[in-house]
């Protein structure tokens, strides 16, 4: 172990995976003391979605600047930006806009507009969502990373579905504190009818 993870206090342990809610056998990787738990993962996935909701809740209840404060608090609580780029590819972007690893990207994504980030209308303000939910498909705990992949289902007020395929990295920078530092959201994919 390098000397300076030591100075950290940091003392390796052994990793564990997790897929569709049953524990796999250990990989042989080692890991640090100081981790994040399947349960803190599931629980992210939920204050996400929740987070979300609330956004486009307050947008259609209260207006664009009480959604935009809602979501640069949420940004600034969930996500990694104080410590540096975030790779985040949400669902619906494009062009030179497609990767959004600042925190005015991020805040567009969720809230819009920016004009440096076209179209312009944000995600989370697109319709009023009422409904969010996380089905994890695997769930890799490494110490203070853990990465979750899976679907993430909406509802809007019509009481239409929308899935998207999503993968989060969560980082525990300390005990207690966790940060997503890599979002990558898409459209499944649907083959064409014959």
């Amino acid at each position: 172990m390098p000397a300076n993870w030591k100075s950290l206090g940091l003392a390796l342990t052994s990793a564990s995976v997790v897929m569709g809610g049953q524990a796999l056998a250990e990989p042989p990787v080692q890991v640090f003391e100081l981790s994040i738990s399947e349960e803190q993962v599931v629980a992210a996935g939920e204050t996400w979605c929740a987070a979300l909701v609330g956004i486009s809740n307050t947008f259609h209840t209260e207006g664009a600047a009480a959604a935009k404060a809602k979501a640069e608090a949420v940004i600034d609580a969930a996500y990694g930006f104080q410590q540096g780029p975030v790779a985040f590819k949400p669902t619906l972007t494009f062009g030179e806009s497609t990767f959004r690893n600042t925190r005015q990207g991020a805040l567009d994504y969720f809230v819009g507009p920016d004009p440096a980030f076209p179209p312009g209308q944000g995600f989370a303000t697109y319709k009023r969502w009422t409904d969010c939910t996380v089905q994890e498909d695997v769930i890799q705990l490494f110490g203070p990373v853990a990465n979750s992949m899976g679907n993430v289902s909406i509802t809007d007020d019509q009481g239409n579905v929308t899935t998207v395929d999503k993968t989060w990295t969560f980082w525990q920078p300390k005990e207690g504190v966790m940060r997503i530092v890599l979002h990558h959201s898409s459209i499944p994919f649907e083959p064409p009818q014959e």
